[in-house]
């Protein structure tokens, strides 16, 4: 449904106020449920069975699920460089393939798992969804310290039964953050590095309290590098916090918060064109092309320059995650969880630097960009000016997920609703730019921004998205044969309405108002067999389906008909149908695993970016099959030395032709998918002697094709990285003095990956006629060689 809105004279304003304080308060205050079902742990012991150094160096586990899964464990995560984000400590698992824009981690990354993007895929933190609620993207820099994280898993084929998405064609990735400690503790650690970077983190544990039944953490880290090319740099202060309370006889609570401030300057992608031209250091501008000196007469200030101005291109971003996890078990056979949640995101990115005509102000009253504002105080308003301006995000994201687990005989019944309804505004205000070229705000907030004359705010954009999520799940686990043979059959049936709402705004061609409301939904079905052979021999299957709704900037696709907005495209949920069949072996010294999948997409979409337009694409490719194998395996220390390993073979194929016009299609049938190697390999090995260890990690990705066509890619690469450790013991007042060393992209590879992919690289022809333009791929580059070292002690 397409309703068109008049908002004349309106000025619609996102509150400003963060619920920050608020969270810390309920953080603090409230007690705190454990989660059953995740592998959370100490943060100072690993305790969980065949993980750790006594197995793949932290990277494997035995696995028993009907399905395919990947882990890595705290042993994994403390050898990492402190500030590493999610996407980074799971590279190596099978069907991973990550890049990080930086090696501290802090200026984010891109991820694919069997070729689907990070905004196909599920993301959890302590069972929280924190996929962007609009277009699903991802930002791992954004939510944990990895000081405080006990497990991450990958799942590469389905998504879990009572996974809160609506945005999964396949696979989730769960983060699950430590539990406090038993005994009073406070740790300290400081990181210093390459390319400036210094790290503080402190942690305190409280301790048993409460008459034994509560723990409790608080935990704050403050962050900063420098950019590897280009001036300009991130920084990042960041808090975590939980608190758990046993309510006796099995009931407890937990509540989680998480909060994250941070600003980075952008990092440039690049053509191959470009990097010939320019070679690989080239970046933003260093210089302010300056204003001109207001008087009469027009001035023309030279705004969308590129690369633009480096202090006008940043990435401001704050947000907060509250959970609180209850468990109250009904009997002995039946167990009710109650999850709610708050998620809050405030923020902007991209390209700042502007043009802005004085004259072409919107008038709120006709809807016509003829308003006026002297915005360089000279007195006319003829000039065109430079000014800070991009697309800003406000997210209020509240939701719940109940569900009960019933053991009835041999069925273990695990059912339950999730509701979610999150305010997504996204709006483009805009503010002065000082002398030196820096923004008078660089958070582009409401006090310092360009308003029109009626006092209402100029925005480039205008949209509010009220996106109301829901889900009913039920999954019966059967035992065919005790400690034998399970058989798990599911059903999830996600459901989101879109209801988006288009402001008139200075960034539309001809300001209209609008509104749609678009609902999306499936009902998904999901089949898992595992059986045991012997003690050491494991056979599982699984069949599942998958649905991802269109991101929110679809509905932002229209035509203007007799005055009126009308959609212009209907654009498809995308879905998927996905088989794993596999084989596991435990034995005493290795474990291992084996998976064969295919998957059969339906409305698959390939993204791009374009960031001489600052323009996000978004293409419905149509069909696309994948099949592959994907190895990984463990061995258990052998006098000190262990090994964990990886292999994915991935195999795609698009299966229509792409409509481009009423008269051509572009030849797209048969071609692989872009962004999607057909070969990785990922190898970690270790040694650890008493107090020291010495780790060497390697990650081959294959080549990779940057267009639909295939006629453009990113050349294959190799990396090492080196991690080695020595636990100095108690000296003073400090106890387990510990020094880490980390060396990232140890033999200084040069690489590149994309960062998005297009239809075509080089012009389609017939003959002397051009049937359809190049397009240009942008690349990232890898950064240099890197090195940190960490010194941390408790107390």
């Amino acid at each position: 449904m397409v309703k068109n809105i008049d908002l004349k004279g309106t000025n619609v304003r996102a509150p400003c106020v963060t619920p920050i304080a608020y969270a810390v308060a309920v953080v603090l205050s409230s007690p705190v449920w454990a989660q059953p079902n995740s592998a959370t742990t100490s943060a100072g012991t690993v305790v969980i069975t065949g993980e750790g150094d006594k197995l793949g160096t932290g990277l494997i586990q035995q696995e028993d699920q009907a399905r395919a899964r990947s882990n890595v464990s705290r042993a994994a995560v403390e050898k990492a460089l402190a500030s590493s984000n999610p996407f980074q400590l799971i590279d190596l698992l099978p069907g991973v393939s990550t890049f990080s824009h930086d090696p501290t981690g802090m200026f984010g990354g891109g991820l694919q798992v069997r070729g689907f993007n990070s905004d196909q895929l599920g993301f959890t933190i302590d069972g929280v969804p924190v996929n962007d609620s609009g277009n699903f993207a991802v930002y791992p820099q954004e939510y944990t310290d990895a000081e405080n994280l006990c497990q991450l898993t990958v799942t590469q084929g389905t998504v879990d039964i009572d996974s809160p998405h609506v945005g999964a064609t396949t696979g989730n990735i769960n983060i699950f953050t430590c539990d406090p400690e038993l005994k009073q503790r406070t740790r300290v650690s400081q990181s210093v590095g390459s390319l400036g970077f210094r790290r503080s983190f402190v942690r305190f544990d409280t301790g048993k309290f409460a008459e034994d039944r509560a723990t409790a953490f608080i935990s704050y880290s403050n962050s900063f590098t420098e950019k590897w090319k280009g001036p300009g740099h991130a920084q990042r202060d960041h808090i975590d916090a939980k608190v758990r309370y046993d309510l006796g006889g099995g009931a407890s609570v937990s509540t989680v918060l998480l909060w994250n401030k941070a600003i980075n300057h952008n990092i440039l992608s690049m053509s191959k064109a470009q990097l010939a031209q320019f070679g690989r250091e080239w970046d933003y501008a260093t210089s302010f092309v300056g204003h001109l000196q207001g008087g009469p007469g027009a001035q023309n200030e030279a705004g969308s320059t590129f690369p633009p101005y480096y202090r006008l291109s940043t990435n401001p971003f704050e947000n907060a995650i509250v959970r609180i996890n209850t468990i109250f078990p009904l009997n002995d056979k039946t167990t009710l969880k109650i999850d709610p949640y708050f998620w809050y995101g405030y923020g902007t990115g991209g390209s700042q630097q502007r043009n802005q005509s004085e004259s072409q102000f919107l008038n709120t009253t006709t809807n016509v960009k003829n308003a006026q504002v002297d915005l360089n105080g000279d007195g006319d308003k003829l000039d065109n000016i430079l000014i800070s301006s991009s697309s800003v995000t406000r997210t209020h994201r509240p939701g719940v997920v109940v569900s009960i687990n019933q053991v009835e005989g041999l069925h273990s019944l695990t059912y339950g609703v999730w509701y979610e309804r999150a305010q997504h505004k996204q709006t483009g205000p805009g503010v002065l730019v000082n002398a030196d070229g820096s923004p008078t705000d660089y958070w582009l907030r409401d006090g310092s921004a360009i308003r029109r004359p009626d006092g209402s705010l100029f925005q480039r954009r205008d949209y509010e998205t009220i996106s109301t999520a829901s889900q009913v799940f039920v999954q019966d686990t059967y035992t065919v044969t005790p400690d034998k043979t399970i058989i798990t059959l599911g059903l999830r049936t996600p459901k989101i309405e879109r209801d988006f709402i288009n402001r008139p705004n200075e960034g539309q061609s001809t300001p209209i108002g609008y509104e749609v409301v678009k609902t999306y939904s499936k009902v998904l079905p999901s089949l898992g067999l595992r059986h045991q052979l012997t003690k050491q021999d494991q056979l599982f299957a699984q069949v599942t389906q998958g649905f991802r709704a269109p991101p929110n900037f679809a509905l932002d696709n229209y035509n203007i008909v007799n005055g009126k907005a009308v959609l212009s495209d209907t654009v498809k949920a995308e879905t998927s149908t996905t088989v794993d069949v596999g084989y596991r072996y435990f034995g005493p010294v290795l474990t291992a695993s084996a998976t064969a999948f295919m998957i059969d997409y339906k409305n698959r979409q390939a993204n791009g970016f374009d960031p001489e337009l600052n323009k996000s694409s978004y293409v419905n490719v149509g069909g696309v099959k994948a099949k592959g194998l994907e190895f990984e395996l463990g061995t258990r220390p052998i006098n000190g030395l262990s090994a964990y390993a990886s292999l994915s073979l991935n195999n795609t194929e698009i299966q229509n032709n792409l409509p481009f016009s009423a008269t051509f299609q572009v030849p797209v049938a048969g071609k692989e998918f872009p962004l999607a190697p057909k070969q990785m390999a990922g190898l970690s090995v270790q040694y650890a002697n008493g107090p020291g260890y010495l780790q060497l990690k390697a990650k081959r990705t294959g080549k990779m094709f940057t267009s639909l066509m295939n006629d453009e890619w990113a050349d294959g690469y190799t990396v090492f990285d080196l991690n080695a450790g020595y636990r100095l013991g108690d000296l003073g007042f400090g106890k387990g003095l510990t020094l880490r060393f980390n060396v990232a992209n140890l033999l200084d590879k040069e690489f590149m990956r994309a960062s998005g992919s297009v239809i075509n690289a080089k012009a389609i022809t017939s003959g002397a006629t051009t049937l359809k333009s190049a397009e240009t791929v942008f690349y990232y580059l890898s950064a240099p060689r890197f090195t940190g070292i960490t010194l941390s002690a408790d107390f």
